[in-house]
């Protein structure tokens, strides 16, 4: 797999890094007075589920005949923060590659069908790393979408589960 392709599925793990279960319970926070009750319970949530999180799973590449296991990824999500405007989020993840290991904050846009939150970036610069879109549809405790970097794209999909307490300094997560 390319560079460019690695890069490419680890920015959409991130973008896939919502962790949502249907029904459960949000902590009681103040319900600002442009979101109502349900949406401010939802917005919670999400933050509270991606906190410390990894998504372990798979990626494709269209165009390339899958020899034998598809490519394997994993990330760490440290937060996710609604920002005040919009219906963007500010998602921290640490970033492991070619030998780096830096925490990246990026505003990423969440659209919400129904209590689903979509994670949605189309043409987005991410700066170090390219212009991305894609579409990520997460539902209880899974990710599936789709994503593009240029003339390449694919898919990917996987689960979220909790981050490790101490996370392996010596991981890579673009294998």
């Amino acid at each position: 797999m390319s560079r460019m392709g690695k890069i490419t599925a680890w920015c959409l793990a991130i973008v896939v890094s919502v962790y949502l279960e249907s029904g459960a319970a949000a902590q009681e926070k103040p319900v600002a007075p442009s979101v109502s009750p349900e949406k401010q319970k939802l917005y919670d949530l999400l933050e509270k589920k991606l906190t410390n999180v990894q998504f372990k799973g798979n990626f494709t590449v269209l165009g390339r005949d899958p020899q034998g296991d598809l490519p394997k990824e994993t990330y760490t999500i440290k937060s996710v923060k609604k920002l005040p405007e919009g219906e963007y989020w500010l998602f921290t993840a640490r970033v492991q590659y070619g030998g780096k290991d830096i925490t990246v904050p990026m505003p990423l846009q969440v659209q919400w069908a129904g209590t689903t939150p979509v994670i949605t970036l189309t043409n987005a610069n991410i700066p170090g790393l390219g212009t991305f879109s894609s579409r990520v549809v997460i539902y209880k405790g899974k990710y599936a979408g789709t994503w593009s970097h240029g003339e390449v794209g694919g898919h990917l999909f996987g689960t979220i589960e909790p981050a490790p307490e101490k996370p392996d300094e010596s991981d890579e997560t673009d294998e």
